[in-house]
């Protein structure tokens, strides 16, 4: 499928057709040839840029590995995350600052299958009160 027909969901009209849409009768057959084979050659050269960006794309591509303890470290995990992958490189993890009360159970969450969880509020924080013209209305 042509790029423009997956961006626009049409085909592209070019200069030799930009007149009404319908049956056409083109006059002259050279016009159809040279249009053709211009065509042809933005195709071979389309297709050579995107085989250089491919052959670059697949030579910076390489699997990293690492061993653990050099930079990433090996979580003891639970069984009831046993689909969670338990090595992480030290970029990805963060500093946690948060208080030591605070923790959540992990019985408390419920884990779908894949791995989602819905947060549930526990309670209303503040309120307000938004004055209309004629009416008060409660912000939660």
């Amino acid at each position: 499928m042509p790029p423009f027909v997956m961006l626009y969901g049409r085909r592209c009209r070019t200069s030799v057709c930009w007149g009404e849409i319908g049956h056409k009768e083109i006059e002259s057959l050279e016009v159809v040839q040279e249009t053709s084979l211009r065509f042809d050659h933005i195709k071979a050269r389309m297709k050579v840029a995107q085989d250089h960006q491919k052959s670059n794309a697949n030579k910076r591509q390489r699997p990293i590995q690492f061993n653990v303890g050099e930079v990433t470290y090996k979580l003891d995990l639970p069984d009831e995350l046993e689909g969670i992958y338990s090595t992480f490189h030290v970029s990805h993890l963060r500093k946690c600052l948060a208080d030591e009360m605070s923790h959540v159970l992990l019985i408390d969450i419920e884990v779908d299958e894949q791995l989602n969880y819905i947060e549930e509020p526990a309670d209303i924080v503040g309120r307000n009160e938004k004055q209309l013209r004629r009416t008060v209305m409660p912000l939660v």
